[in-house]
Formats: structure tokens, C-alpha cells, sequence
């Protein structure tokens, strides 16, 4: 993990324990969630890219459902496909509630991440699965408003590359709004209970 992203993601526990020691002297009723609850964040308030057919989205879209937004790209060896599969598994974890699951997967990669190759892509992680595509300067305004991190890596072969990027999720609630910072390697079940908790407050 580079330096830059350790900062980050020390800030964000640090602002998770803030707020929680807020809610605890305020009031006993707030939810208690296992990942860090960024709810009222200054950061992460709007998503908007068009798909892999050019129609515009935002994070309105998916109100009523619990929405995970995860930046990645198809060439990723490891974290993305991981983080996707394990989304997947969560969906079906969630059982009956499985459909109000909306993933959304955002490349970082739009040089290489065509509409086609997207499409196929998030096909393999089932339904409920929506990828999002901008040109260079919307992925890098998206990713600004998210905090992510991301930049190209020259391999050893000319041209080629590989992206190193920020490896978590984020979950928004039914109503829109953003609510857990979700790092790469959590435990699918226990993900699935606080995306539960999240689903009963609507």
C-alpha cells in the first residue's frame, strides 16, 4: 500500500471513531455498523458516469436499493475480481433481499476498458451488476470525488501497463447517501449483515 493511501485510509478510521464517539454521547438509537461509518461525509455525495451504451447515471438511480461502488479495471489481476466475486456471494447471502443489491463498477482504465469488454466483464459476477465508463476526465473527476487514488504503472514490455489504485468499496444507503468505507479483503458475511442494517432503515 503506498503512503498516500495509508494516510487515507488512517483518515478515514480516524473519522469513523470521531463520529462514532459523537453518536454514543448524543443518542443510543445510531446504528453500530462493523466498517467504518462515514455517514455525513464531505466526500463520495455523487457518481455521475454513463454506462458501457452511453446513458448517463447517477447515484439517484438505485434509491431504494443498497448500492456498493467499487473502482477497479478488467485487467486487474487480483483485488478487482475478488472484490466483484465477493459482492456476488453477498447478493446471495442477502437471500430475499438479494435484488436490492446494486453494484456498480467504475473502470479507471477507459483506454483499455471498452464498452465491450466491460460488458462482458461484469456479466461473469451475475445480475444486479452495472459498469460505469466516462472519458478520462470524468474517471478522474469521479475518482477526486471519491478520494480514490489511482495511476498508471509502466510495465517492463513498451506500452504496456498495469493501474495501482485504491482497493475499497463504498456502500450508500437506499436514500443515496453515503454510509461505510468497506476495505478489500473484508469478510463477505460480515459485509452482508451490515448491508442487512442498511436495508432495514429504509
Amino acid at each position: 500500500m503506498t503512503t498516500s493511501r495509508r494516510r487515507f485510509a488512517f483518515g478515514l478510521a480516524a473519522a469513523g471513531l470521531l463520529a462514532g464517539c459523537e453518536r454514543i454521547a448524543g443518542t443510543n438509537a445510531a446504528p453500530t455498523f462493523h466498517f467504518t461509518d462515514i455517514t455525513g461525509a464531505e466526500f463520495a455525495r455523487k457518481l455521475e458516469l454513463p454506462d458501457v451504451d452511453g446513458k448517463p447515471h447517477s447515484l439517484a438511480d438505485w434509491n431504494g436499493k443498497v448500492t456498493v461502488v467499487f473502482f477497479g479495471y478488467t485487467q486487474c489481476p487480483d483485488v478487482c475480481p475478488t472484490t466483484m466475486a465477493e459482492l456476488a456471494q453477498i447478493r446471495k447471502l442477502l437471500g430475499a433481499d438479494g435484488d436490492k443489491l446494486q453494484t456498480v463498477f467504475v473502470t479507471i482504465d477507459p483506454e483499455r476498458d471498452t464498452a465491450e469488454i466491460l460488458k462482458a466483464y461484469v456479466a461473469n459476477f451475475g445480475p444486479g451488476v452495472v459498469a460505469l465508463r466516462g472519458n478520462a476526465e470524468q474517471t478522474a473527476a469521479a475518482a477526486k470525488e471519491f478520494k480514490v487514488f489511482f495511476q498508471k504503472v509502466p510495465s517492463k514490455t513498451a506500452g504496456s501497463y498495469t493501474m495501482d489504485h485504491s482497493a475499497a468499496s463504498f456502500v450508500f444507503d437506499p436514500k443515496g447517501r453515503v454510509r461505510l468505507f468497506v476495505p478489500y479483503g473484508s469478510d463477505p458475511k460480515v459485509l452482508a449483515a451490515d448491508l442487512k442494517q442498511l436495508l432495514s432503515e429504509a
